[in-house]
């Protein structure tokens, strides 16, 4: 039984999944960086809004 236990591969991929979570969001975090420059969520989602609708993104 504890042969089996240490065999087993499930274990490595969940471990495999969490760390490719992680580095996505990490590069999130640092892409999404530049446009919270002023601190708040809310010119963020404006930002964000104003690109989507095609007035412009600064």
């Amino acid at each position: 039984m504890f042969k089996s236990f240490l065999r087993g591969e499930s274990g490595a991929q969940v471990i495999e999944y969490a760390l490719i979570i992680a580095v996505v969001s990490i590069a999130l975090v640092v892409a999404l960086q530049p446009l919270v420059t002023d601190g708040t969520f809310d010119n963020f989602i404006a930002k964000v809004a104003g690109c989507l609708d095609g007035s412009g993104c600064s």
